[in-house]
């Protein structure tokens, strides 16, 4: 079995195909079970977020289990499988894990070094394990993933201005010296903001508006728990309110900036909303909206109305942000150590079920021994105390013989040969292809680690 991963981003698609390509809430569980069904794909997970929808599957045929993504990527997309091809990527085994690495680390973001990938890969990979679709092998590349991530963060400086598409827009809208980052704290001075939405770049955004210095914030969403929590998280730091949904041309009325980016299927902010709300709101007092919703929540027609500006993932997309060319290289060479030491670990693993069914093989050879010895000196008066004393002797033995070959060989199988030397042992001993397949599968069905490396 190998790592596939078939997806599209910001990189490979335009923002108008991304959109009809995203997948979430009910809609990304059945995604992943329709996969899972495949018949050529063993386990996965899909990562979806508002600039990439990349499916990463165990398979054991390669043409079968892109042919079968491709097919359902195009039917939940609605988009054909000739057009969609032309904008999907694929990597497979060890180009598979690089990319993995790569987006955890924050390089493959549309802002790179933005904090919130991290989050998103780790959700991607509860879901799937909720939904039972993530098995052992992509679990444990999982646990790379997010290993890799951290390391990134920790011991680089690829995400020091604490840059997120966020605070990308907001430097776009409000132009000002530096960059929206940790630390920035008057460039939406004096400035009322709208938050549409209550998810996690709902709150991103709250806590990126309020650390910009917003002189207001309020949060609109359909449930008004939601927007009630998230607006609580800034009290103490700005004013805060909530507005009904059924409210929300008001709220933007009194707004200076909104921040959308609601989980919604159609738009939220529509032409007809907006002139409703221009036709209340004093002249020459502009709006920008910001749109961070995939699919999009604001209508384009709007940014063609007097006084209102949309800022959307195209532009974003074109920014250019984000850490220096040392910060990168540094990050990169962390994933390279990563994969290096993830390729060793993987060689020693093929190995372990030959040394397993060969140590299996010396058991029951010495059992066997054993029994027949032991028939032939009870005869002889020898006494069970001896019998014994012979045994643990010939067990001890065999042990020692079989110690050097099996450690050298799971030391040389870490190597890029290192599955010639588990083949040789098969053949010098004799071992049955059915006793290794079966420690393998045993393997394979074993508990499972968590993603945060508990037992």
């Amino acid at each position: 079995m190998s790592v596939l991963v078939v997806g599209l981003s910001h990189k490979s698609a335009p923002v108008s195909v991304l959109e009809r390509a995203a997948v979430g809430g009910d809609t990304l569980g059945k995604l992943l079970h329709e996969v899972a069904l495949l018949p050529d794909i063993a386990e996965t997970f899909v990562i979806s977020t508002c600039n990439r929808v990349e499916v990463y599957a165990e398979v054991g045929r390669f043409h079968g289990g892109v042919a079968g993504v491709c097919e359902l990527l195009s039917r939940y997309s609605g988009i054909p499988v000739q057009e969609l091809t032309s904008c999907l990527y694929v990597h497979y085994e060890e180009r598979a894990v690089q990319h993995l690495l790569a987006v955890s680390s924050g390089l493959e973001s549309m802002v790179v070094g933005e904090d919130q990938i991290l989050g998103q890969v780790r959700s991607a990979l509860k879901l799937a394990g909720d939904q039972g679709t993530l098995g052992r092998s992509l679990r444990d590349l999982g646990r790379l993933a997010l290993r890799a991530g951290k390391r990134a963060r920790a011991e680089t400086g690829i995400d020091r201005l604490g840059l997120s598409l966020v605070s990308v827009g907001i430097d776009l809208a409000v132009p000002g010296p530096g960059a929206v980052g940790r630390n920035e704290g008057t460039r939406l001075s004096g400035r009322h903001v709208l938050v549409v939405g209550a998810g996690a770049m709902s709150g991103l955004a709250v806590a990126t508006a309020a650390r910009a210095g917003a002189s207001r914030l309020t949060v609109a969403n359909r449930t008004r728990a939601k927007a009630e929590r998230l607006a609580a998280g800034v009290v103490g730091q700005v004013d805060s309110a909530v507005a009904d949904f059924a409210d929300l041309p008001a709220a933007i009325a009194a707004a200076d900036m909104v921040i959308s980016c609601t989980g919604a299927a159609s738009l939220v902010i529509t032409e007809a909303i907006l002139r409703e709300v221009l036709a209340g709101r004093r002249p020459g007092h502009d709006l920008v909206l910001l749109d961070l919703a995939m699919p999009r929540d604001v209508d384009p027609a709007v940014g063609d109305l007097p006084g209102v500006r949309v800022i959307g993932m195209d532009e974003l997309r074109g920014t250019g942000r984000g850490v220096g060319a040392d910060e990168v290289a540094a990050v990169r060479a962390i994933v390279d150590e990563e994969f290096a030491a993830y390729g060793s670990a993987v060689r020693a693993a093929r190995v372990t079920p030959t040394v397993v069914a060969l140590r299996t093989k010396a058991a029951t050879v010495v059992d066997a021994e054993l029994s027949r010895l032991a028939g032939r000196l009870s005869e002889e008066g020898v006494s069970g105390r001896a019998l014994e004393e012979i045994a643990q002797t010939v067990r001890r033995v065999v042990d020692k013989l079989l110690h050097a070959p099996t450690v050298r060989v799971k030391e040389l199988a870490s190597s890029p040969d290192g599955e010639e030397y588990a083949a040789a042992l098969r053949v010098l001993f004799d071992l049955d292809p059915r006793t290794v397949d079966a420690v393998t599968r045993a393997e394979l069905e074993s508990p499972n680690l968590d993603l945060e490396g508990n037992q």
